[in-house]
């Protein structure tokens, strides 16, 4: 039996450093066309935009996605995820995957795998994927989330500092990761069960999320188990500055 599920696409019009981003050109396609695109490819029995602002509802339905209208004043991506459950009325068992209206090279693979975990984890709330680290420069950049998982594959902690800390390694010089620590990039795409994300909202941020400003913090705060494995396929990148926006139109011209 086929596994079944949604996905749901956060797209906000504002945007610090690029605004307008999913409506930024890619290869003749607004971004968000591409993300669609990919989540299209995915097994996931409905594909829906969760959207602020009407010129990207409006070019949503030009391209023929199903778009919803959301609340403009929700703080997080996981606030609108739970007002469309809402309005698509989704029992509360049902799988939604958070899919970011900034990654138009989103595998489908990685969709299908983070859903089909959620379904294989009941004792889990969210379901999240990672990628082995490499690099000591990225172990110690705070844009790079890192996470710890417990013997069972849950998650038991996540920061944007270094994870974990090498002690007797780092004492003796920071240039090169030491052997044999496992250490991994979270990797922020997550499904979720529809009745937990009213719950999620309800609780409101605890202070923890707030200082780390890592919205999945509030989850564990909260006693919820979050199930993390490596990622099938690695997602490339996404679009957070006009350098990944470039970044992209290249890898997708060159594709066409």
């Amino acid at each position: 039996m086929s596994l079944d599920f949604s996905v749901v696409i956060p797209a906000r019009f504002a945007s610090t450093r690029l605004p307008g981003k999913p409506l930024q050109d890619i290869a003749g396609l607004p971004m968000i066309q591409h993300v669609w695109n990919q989540a299209r490819r995915s097994s996931a029995r409905q594909v829906v935009v969760a959207t602020d602002d009407a010129r990207i509802l409006e070019a949503c339905r030009r391209f023929g996605a199903d778009a919803l209208l959301t609340a403009a004043e929700h703080n997080s991506g996981t606030d609108r995820l739970a007002e469309v459950a809402a309005q698509l009325g989704l029992a509360a068992d049902a799988i939604v995957v958070n899919v970011q209206g900034d990654e138009p090279l989103i595998p489908p693979a990685v969709i299908d795998q983070v859903a089909a975990n959620l379904a294989a984890h009941p004792e889990a709330a969210i379901a999240t994927l990672a990628e082995p680290l490499s690099e000591a420069e990225q172990l110690f950049n705070p844009n790079v989330v890192k996470v710890l998982s417990d013997i069972d594959g849950l998650a038991l902690t996540f920061s944007r500092a270094p994870l974990p800390w090498a002690r007797e390694a780092f004492a003796a010089g920071r240039q090169a990761l030491p052997a044999g620590v496992p250490f991994r990039r979270h990797i922020g795409i997550y499904a979720y069960r529809a009745g937990f994300l009213a719950d999620f909202v309800g609780w409101g941020p605890c202070w923890l999320e707030e200082v780390e400003c890592l919205e999945q913090l509030r989850a564990l705060w909260h006693g919820q188990r979050i199930h993390v494995a490596d990622a099938l396929e690695a997602p490339p990148a996404g679009v957070d500055t006009p350098e990944d926006l470039e970044r992209v139109r290249r890898l997708l011209g060159q594709a066409q």
